[in-house]
This record gives C-alpha cells, sequence and structure tokens, in this order.
C-alpha cells in the first residue's frame, strides 16, 4: 500500500472539511424546515428553534392532511412530472439518436439549430403569446410544450456518438431497425446518460413555477409550487381569521408544505446519484 506524502494528507484533510461544510450548509435548511414546522407557536416566535425542534407539535401535518388544494396540487405535479418526463425523454431519445448519426441528412445544419436555440429565443413576451395562441394554457400543453432542451439532447447526442459502430454493422446486418437498435443496443448501453438526463428534466418539471403560473389559469390544474406560491401571499389573511390562541406559528404550515414538497425528490435521488458524475462526464467530454 502507497504511503501518502504530507502533502497528500494535508489536501486530503482540507478536502473533508470542506465537503463537510458544504454538506452542513445544504443540510441545514431541510433540517431547520422540518423542525420549525413541528415546533409550538412561542418557541418559534422567540428565535429558539435554531437546529432542533422545540415543543414538539404535529397540528400543521393535520392541516395539511386535511387541506384538499395541497393535494391536488401535489397530485398534478406527480402527473407532470411523470408524463412530462417520460415524453421529454422519448423526444430527446429519439432525437439524440438521430443527430448522431452522420447519414443523416443536413445532420451538420440540424445539430446548429439545436445548439442556437441555447444561445438564443425570441423573448419572454412573445413567448407567452405563441404559447397562448398555439392553446397550451393546460395541464396537457405544459407537458408537451416544454418537452424538450438542447442541452439534454447534446448530451444524449454525444454519448449515443460514443457507442462502438461496430455493434450497430452487426445488429444492421441481423436485420434489426433503428427502433429496435435505440431500444436493445443504444439505451442499454446509454444507463447513466439517460439516468442523468431523466434527473435533470424530472427537477425541472418537479419545480416548475413560472410558466406553470403564466399559462396554467384552472385552480384544479395548478402544480405544488404555483400551490405554494399562492399560499404564501395569502397565508396570513388565513391565520388571522383563525383563533389567536394557536398551538403553532403561521410560518410553520409553511415550512411543513415545503418539506412535504421535497419527499419525492429525497426518495428519487439516491437511485439516480450514481449515474449523475459519470453521466456527465462521458456525455459531456465530445464536442
Amino acid at each position: 500500500m502507497k504511503r501518502l506524502t504530507k502533502s497528500e494528507i494535508i489536501f486530503k484533510i482540507l478536502a473533508y472539511i470542506l465537503i463537510g461544510l458544504f454538506s452542513i450548509m445544504a443540510l441545514y435548511p431541510v433540517v431547520y424546515a422540518f423542525s420549525a414546522s413541528i415546533s409550538g407557536k412561542i418557541p418559534y416566535e422567540a428565535g429558539k428553534v435554531v437546529l432542533l425542534p422545540k415543543e414538539l407539535n404535529f397540528q400543521v401535518y393535520k392541516l395539511i392532511y386535511e387541506d384538499k388544494g395541497f393535494w391536488i396540487s401535489y397530485v398534478n405535479s406527480l402527473f407532470y412530472t411523470t408524463y412530462g418526463t417520460a415524453w421529454s425523454m422519448l423526444i430527446s431519445i429519439t432525437g439524440a439518436y438521430a443527430l448522431s448519426k452522420k447519414r443523416l441528412l443536413f445532420r451538420r445544419q440540424l445539430n446548429f439549430f439545436v445548439v442556437f436555440t441555447m444561445w438564443f429565443n425570441a423573448g419572454m413576451v412573445p413567448m407567452y403569446l405563441n404559447y397562448v395562441n398555439m392553446g397550451v394554457a393546460n395541464k396537457w400543453g405544459i407537458i408537451v410544450a416544454f418537452g424538450v432542451q438542447a442541452y439534454n439532447i447534446i448530451l444524449l447526442r454525444n454519448y449515443f456518438e460514443g457507442v462502438p459502430h461496430e455493434i450497430e454493422e452487426a445488429a444492421t446486418i441481423d436485420g434489426a431497425t433503428e427502433f429496435q437498435m435505440i431500444r436493445s443496443i443504444y439505451i442499454p448501453m446509454s444507463k447513466a446518460a439517460i439516468a442523468t438526463v431523466t434527473l435533470f428534466y424530472a427537477t425541472s418539471r418537479w419545480n416548475g413555477y413560472f410558466w406553470a403560473r403564466m399559462l396554467l389559469t384552472d385552480p384544479m390544474e395548478l402544480n405544488m409550487q404555483v400551490y405554494m406560491r399562492i399560499l404564501v401571499e395569502n397565508y396570513q389573511k388565513m391565520f388571522d381569521d383563525m383563533p389567536i390562541d394557536l398551538p403553532y406559528a403561521a410560518d410553520s404550515y409553511i415550512f411543513a408544505i415545503l418539506v412535504c414538497s421535497i419527499i419525492p425528490v429525497l426518495i428519487v435521488y439516491p437511485y439516480i446519484q450514481q449515474y449523475f458524475a459519470k453521466g456527465v462526464n462521458l456525455g459531456g467530454v465530445k464536442g
């Protein structure tokens, strides 16, 4: 076993210290939000809740359980994330596969147009008017209209270009169609990149706020991010109408919803994280 030099030991110690500090900085807001959501009104308003909860009180979670608006928006977010991510991956995988093939007619021009959209766009107001005129101001429109991102297509394209050409030639000789090659060769050999892009799309869909707020007018179609924003804008008025001697603070309800909103991400992310760094590195090497 190779002995570490003094400089290497110092570097490792500093690296672990920095990683530990960044981990604490990333974890603290989540811990504080959960502690504030289950703390009593008096210690919270007195500023005594710093890390651990004080005077445990879970009534805000009972309120969330009885809040139909929250559950409607929660289900809507799951719907947008599930179907939106599936649609985005379908378009991205097929598009990236086509753009990775040198035999594609006008391949260079098409690749340029994809990259061009990363540099320039029409602007927010023309995009909004375009979406409205196209009739996408509904839940299915949100899914279809925001189907792809140029960066993710390029990431997958670069990864697909790294698949050995000999494998595709062998599959062609065996009579495999384009879709069979995508399903049986490219997708199994590109799990890291596909998992990474899936994570990008899923988090974008789950956290989507701006265009959902701009385009969705039916309260039954609002996602959770928009619902939380509306709640933040009106929660003080809502709690002013309640009894004064509540055992929890008004902010505790907001913190409880924030905690509930990150649960799906905390559940899914550990399973995808193992592919994340590998997918970005391998897919982003080529130009």
